[in-house]
């Protein structure tokens, strides 16, 4: 764990987590993705064992989460399920999330573009950080995406 001001970035493969964090996690997710966006879906798809797991905590508490998709054949690394606690908000954990994310992608997988798939009304904020659209909107479980890589640097 590396610390981030008051907070600590832990970035772990879902079989390291003790079962109270992945179920505060899958919370969090659930909470944010299916509950306050009113948009059901499978929010437990199968992917979460191949993936990193980014969290930004304070003491036992989720502040915010991330997944980091490894390479395949047919995706970049890929960061997704950004999600920050509606009970935090406000206070720049987006923007570190996003930061660390990209940290971690970079040492996880160097040399490669990172790719995700954005909510349409967040490309300006995905931008900021480098993030650059490359596909028209799209309707993915019912909200506006787009496409969007962050290449090399």
């Amino acid at each position: 764990m590396i610390a981030l001001s008051k907070y600590t970035v832990d970035v772990r493969r879902l079989d390291e987590f003790s079962a109270l964090d992945l179920y505060a996690m899958l919370k969090m997710r659930v909470d944010v993705f299916v509950v306050e966006q009113t948009c059901p879906y499978p929010e437990l798809d199968g992917n979460d064992p191949d993936c990193l797991h980014l969290r930004l905590i304070d003491g036992e508490d989720l502040l915010a989460c991330a997944r980091l998709w490894r390479p395949t054949t047919d995706h970049l690394p890929r960061i997704g399920r950004v999600a920050v606690s509606p009970n935090h908000r406000g206070k720049g954990l987006g923007d570190a999330l996003m930061r660390e994310a990209i940290i971690e992608c970079e040492k996880a997988y160097p040399g490669e573009a990172i790719e995700i798939s954005a909510q349409a009304h967040l490309q300006k904020f995905y931008a900021s950080f480098g993030f650059e659209r490359t596909s028209e909107e799209y309707l993915e479980d019912g909200i506006p995406h787009v496409d969007m890589i962050r290449p090399l640097r």
